[in-house]
């Protein structure tokens, strides 16, 4: 069996980083394998940007990653959603390598993974 190293990453640190500078530490640190638990999550441009990046370094030696995420909050008052100013945050993020990050049941209050030692 081998171990699985489980990193928690407080929104203090990822606040302190720029938009591609937080993708690409989270891709570097999946690719090693392991499973990263963002206190904060990320916002949708940024989600974006790192499922794109992960497509673009797809190779037999990584296999991509899986994401998992609460769903957004609206906190936005009437005028702020017509406006798309919605000022919701995600909660808590998982993120894994896909071969060994695999979801079993998400909601409102729970994401349920299995992790895979293989």
């Amino acid at each position: 069996m081998s171990d699985i190293q489980l990193d928690l990453v407080s929104d203090a640190k990822l606040s302190k980083m720029g938009s591609t500078e937080k993708v690409r530490y989270i891709i570097d640190e999946v690719r090693k394998g392991k499973i990263m638990v963002l206190e904060k999550g990320l916002d949708p441009m940024e989600e974006a940007k790192l499922i794109e990046m992960t497509m673009s370094e797809i190779h037999d030696d990584f296999v991509g990653l899986e994401i998992e995420s609460y769903p957004r909050e609206s906190n936005a008052s009437f005028f702020g959603k017509l406006l798309k100013k919605d000022s919701g945050q995600q909660k808590l993020t998982v993120i894994g390598p896909a071969n060994r990050l695999k979801t079993l049941r998400k909601d409102n209050s729970l994401i349920s993974t299995l992790v895979s030692t293989k």
